[in-house]
């Protein structure tokens, strides 16, 4: 071999070697499935369960805690009797029928818009934790640094497609005024979509005059830039605060997660299909209230979904069931031809051990096998969501990226080319050398950064470091690494204008005026 010849070689060696130690922090695009979902009911079954969601609308209905919704319910023609709404199935569809199937996120950086809805997807990391495992894994309250950290965190992981909202609570601000600097850290610190706080109307109404901040008040008006959740009180009641918020986006043509919160067994009938009835008459009530309030405006089936042990009445993740009813939940969603959202890595383990792991796996494969389009608290949740632990907000990014390449389903484009490499190598040769592998082995097979796969040998001679220490000295690394994407200097000024103008506004006394 010539020494130029060596040189390549060394040079072709060296390069990808370069390309294995690199961070990309490159965004992956919204998933698109290429597997097929499972989906466990017949169509007997989905209208049975139509049918039955439908019965409770009309017969049993849904507790409105609102004046202003109740008269919306009255002047769209609904039968309100007291705070109680009974909507008829004709009304529901009509309504219902208006919801956008599919529409794109948009985000700071235009390269970071997502389709959304039918096959497309995106991961949106954990959110509303009251402590953190920090840096060193030591469990405490969490400050605004700790929260924008996490913003960072999600900015850099590839497949976190949203920096969401409140990912921990920082406790060092007063609550009536942390929604304000909550919005403002998932603005700043990354580009991607965020999540907005729904917490009541007025912090809602903040979220959004910071959001015509940012990208304009006309840009709203046909631009999905934010996502607010409501959650509903099972069984069967809609309060004052979410419904508040509820309008707030929707006037403004903002996606909503309408999302009953179930804790299977303790407030829906102990038994799967009836508690996914329940559920569905409940997403179905406000999924058709956001088009009362603007027809046509963006909504997302939602829910919070867990089982409660029958042992002690606490809530399980990564249960059977959970993984059952989402596959139904799925199949309600496209029947009604509605994006909708789930949770997904959910755990109850009080560290990052073995039963994080196999809870929050159980719980993605599942989500994953559902057809689910907006996959929340996708990093990072423990404790039944009692803490954010960063080692395990690492090492979900990474698994979310191993479900996304899974989901995506099998490549066919370098079919021929892979095929005429077996010819090359013939029997007893080996594939490491060819062309074929040298040009895809980056993307050939997964290659893991948190998991080791090394012999023992090798893993004790490098210091026989576990997993919590692996993401944890990752974590510290992707932060070191961090660059911020600079807003725009006069968007800036002006978000932190309207933001000590409304903290001189608030009451920072958190018990003071209950509309803040």
């Amino acid at each position: 071999m010539s020494v130029d010849a060596v040189g390549t070689v060394r040079r072709g060696r060296g390069a990808r070697r370069a390309i294995r130690q690199t961070t990309d922090v490159t965004m992956l695009p919204a998933l698109r499935r290429g597997l097929p979902l499972t989906e466990p009911m017949s169509e007997d079954q989905i209208a049975r369960i139509d049918a039955a969601s439908m019965d409770i609308l009309e017969n049993v209905g849904v507790v409105f805690r609102d004046p202003v919704a109740l008269q919306d319910w009255k002047d769209a023609g609904a039968d309100v009797r007291g705070e109680r709404v009974h909507l008829d199935r004709a009304l529901v569809r009509s309504l219902i029928a208006t919801i956008p199937e599919t529409f794109t996120y948009y985000a700071r950086d235009p390269a970071k818009n997502l389709p959304f809805g039918r096959d497309y997807a995106i991961f949106v990391p954990m959110t509303g934790a009251p402590y953190l495992r920090d840096l060193e894994d030591k469990r405490r309250n969490p400050t605004l640094e700790d929260l924008a950290n996490f913003h960072k965190l999600s900015h850099m992981l590839p497949a976190m497609h949203s920096s969401a909202h409140h990912i921990v609570e920082p406790y060092d601000h007063p609550i009536s005024q942390r929604h304000l600097r909550i919005t403002y850290s998932s603005m700043k610190h990354s580009d991607k979509t965020f999540m907005g706080m729904t917490t009541s109307p007025k912090n809602a109404e903040d979220v959004l005059d910071m959001c015509a901040i940012l990208f304009g008040e006309a840009f709203l008006e046909d631009h999905p830039v934010v996502t607010g959740n409501c959650n509903g009180n099972s069984p069967l009641v809609w309060d004052e605060t979410m419904l508040g918020a509820l309008r707030a986006f929707s006037r403004r043509n903002q996606p909503v997660l309408c999302s009953p919160f179930v804790l299977g067994g303790a407030n829906t009938p102990a038994s799967v299909a009836p508690t996914v009835v329940q559920l569905n008459a409940e997403a179905l009530s406000a999924l058709a209230y956001t088009q009362v309030i603007r027809a046509g405006a963006p909504a997302i089936y939602g829910h919070y979904l867990s089982t409660v042990s029958m042992k002690s009445g606490a809530p399980m993740a990564g249960t059977p069931e959970i993984s059952l009813m989402n596959f139904m939940i799925g199949q309600m969603a496209r029947h009604y031809g509605i994006p909708w959202r789930t949770s997904t890595t959910l755990g109850g383990a009080k560290t990052f051990d073995a039963q994080a792991g196999y809870e929050s796996a159980m719980t993605l494969n599942a989500v994953l096998m559902s057809g689910a389009n907006y996959m929340w608290h996708a990093a990072g949740w423990n404790e039944a969501g009692m803490h954010c632990s960063t080692a395990k907000f690492i090492v979900d990014a990474e698994v979310c990226a191993m479900g996304y390449r899974m989901a995506e389903g099998v490549r066919w484009d370098d079919f021929d080319a892979a095929l005429q490499a077996v010819g090359d190598v013939g029997p007893g040769g080996h594939y490491l050398g060819h062309p074929h592998t040298l040009e895809n082995f980056q993307r050939a097979f997964f290659m893991p950064e948190m998991f080791d796969n090394n012999s023992i040998e090798q893993w004790q001679a490098e210091g026989s470091v576990a997993v919590t220490e692996r993401a944890l000295a990752r974590a510290r690394s992707l932060l070191g690494d961090y660059e911020e994407p600079k807003l725009d200097p006069g968007i800036d000024e002006a978000l932190r204008d309207y933001i000590d103008r409304r903290e001189r506004e608030i009451p920072p006394a958190d018990a003071l005026n209950q509309e803040y």
